[in-house]
């Protein structure tokens, strides 16, 4: 009854979020009054693709279901409330009380439980252990609502969209939200490595690594490693590359103790494929020559096996990239074929120049069905299911088309992932405008920076909450059964039964 309650208590929360008039967006050139998009672009995610569209999430994201209440009230109705997805509709919850006021802040938070049923956490080495062997797990008081609250340039602060996660994860256990962590093992120095890493190298590692050539970016130039021979390689930085698996390997252990049973999936590896496309992930190497620098041999097949080492056997090991081509497919069938477990595939996409947004709208060939369908085909063949793990799609501009622009292009890229057979879940990445990392987009939220949704949310909302949720009222037949097609899920099921009182149960619709 306690899980009933809550998943009440969501489904009010999810009504109460969507209870003002909201706007609904076109998904034809004919329903385009406002000429939104231009002709060309309607000509691409024309009647015929959205018919088809439309079939495959019939087919692929419903089933039948079939039950027995027992004896209920003869001729009495019987009413079905979808309450829950399977599928996972998700957002990053990098700003947890990051936004300056309290009402912004509980709007933000508000969307976990109501829009999103899933939210990954950041789990950046780079910000998360500082200082070493002194990771940020619990929160301390620059973490706290109040604080941020005072802060009067949060963009400037070092631990700006990296949260400690011990309340974070608190919360959305609490409301019952799905957690993923984000990520585990990443090679990108920018983004990932903490400062301290790389004085750990001995005087005559910092000299070989001093005459290698800068970029200035990543700290090396990205085909620099790759110059010279692997057992160069090896000889030059074993040490480093050694050093650098034994804190993985410490990292992956203390994140696991932490958080097992309280995080559902991991992002084990990121962003990894590139260095298996360029030959060097090589077996029984002590360094990687990777583009992001120098990282420990074989490092993406090292990863799954700590984690497999550390983690529950419950827990979901997804790989996550951008690289979402055959070579892509190719690693993820070495990985598997040497013993690596590997549940979910990750996939980005990211639209993160607002050019590229008012491109599509002018009927340019920017993620049109042809190519969404033919990526997710690729990496289709592996057999896993598919995340749509990180999405960005940036508004054009700030004017009221703009915003309905990148409204309209979401709800036709979510409408097509949601119909793919392999797919299991989709992510918006930066939720509030302006609140991405330096370089990201300042228009790619479906909030304002003060927290006003925007025509995406709307849309988003519309799909989520309303166009893919089941609702309806049955008969039974003369034997007490239901019958009805829905949305995989959980089900609030309410009738009465022959004496007239009031009846429920839950109902998982697989």
């Amino acid at each position: 009854m306690k899980f009933l309650k809550k998943l009440s208590i969501a489904a009010a929360a999810a009504a109460s979020a969507t209870a003002l008039a909201a706007p609904t967006f076109p998904k034809s050139e004919a329903e385009d009054a406002d000429k939104i998009m231009s002709k060309e672009y309607w000509a691409i995610w024309n009647p015929d693709v959205q018919k088809k569209i439309d079939e495959n999430i019939e087919k692929n994201r419903k089933a039948d279901a079939v039950i027995n209440l027992g004896e209920p009230a003869a001729g009495g109705d019987v009413k079905v409330e979808q309450i829950k997805h399977d599928f996972i509709f998700g957002a990053h919850i990098f700003n947890f009380n990051q936004l300056g006021t309290p009402e912004r802040n509980k709007k933000y938070r508000d969307l976990y439980g109501s829009l999103f049923n899933s939210a990954t956490v950041a789990l950046y080495w780079k910000k998360l252990e500082m200082q070493p062997n002194r990771p940020r797990f619990a929160e301390e008081y620059w973490d706290t609502e109040e604080w941020w609250n005072g802060c009067e340039n949060p963009k400037s602060q070092p631990h700006w969209r990296r949260p400690a996660p011990d309340p974070v994860v608190k919360f959305l256990n609490e409301k019952g939200v799905r957690v993923h962590g984000h990520p585990l093992v990443w090679g990108n120095q920018t983004w990932h490595y903490p400062e301290w890493i790389f004085p750990l190298m001995t005087k005559g590692e910092k000299e070989a690594y001093n005459n290698l050539p800068k970029d200035g970016r990543y700290g090396l130039d990205k085909k620099s490693l790759q110059k010279i021979s692997q057992e160069e390689a090896d000889r030059l930085f074993g040490g480093i590359g050694q050093k650098i698996a034994d804190l993985y390997e410490k990292r992956v252990a203390e994140i696991a103790e932490r958080y097992a049973g309280k995080i559902d999936s991991f992002d084990v590896v990121n962003e990894s494929a590139t260095d298996f496309a360029d030959g060097v992930m090589v077996p029984g190497s002590k360094v990687t020559r990777s583009r992001y620098g120098i990282m420990q041999g074989d490092y993406a097949f090292h990863a799954f096996n700590i984690a497999q080492k550390r983690l529950p056997e419950n827990t979901l090991f997804n790989i996550n990239d951008y690289k979402t081509d055959k070579d892509y497919v190719a690693q993820i069938k070495d990985l598997q074929k040497r013993g690596a477990r590997i549940d979910i595939a990750g996939m980005q996409m990211h639209l993160f120049n607002p050019k590229e947004s008012a491109n599509i709208a002018a009927g340019k060939k920017i993620q049109t069905p042809d190519k969404i369908f033919g990526s997710m085909d690729t990496v289709a063949k592996t057999g896993l299911p598919i995340h749509m793990s990180e999405i960005t799609v940036t508004a054009p501009g700030t004017s009221k088309r703009d915003w309905d622009v990148q409204a309209v292009i979401a709800q036709n890229l979510y409408r097509a992932w949601f119909s793919h057979p392999n797919a299991m879940g989709i992510t918006w990445w930066n939720v509030v405008d302006d609140c991405g990392a330096p370089g990201e987009p300042s228009y790619s939220g479906i909030f304002t920076r003060d927290m006003q949704p925007k025509s995406a949310f709307y849309a988003l909302d519309n799909l989520i909450n309303k166009e893919w949720k089941t609702n309806l009222t049955v008969k039974p037949d003369a034997d007490g059964k239901i019958s009805f097609r829905g949305f995989r899920g959980t089900y609030k099921i309410s009738w009465k039964d022959k004496y007239g009182r009031d009846r429920q149960m839950l109902y998982h619709l697989k």
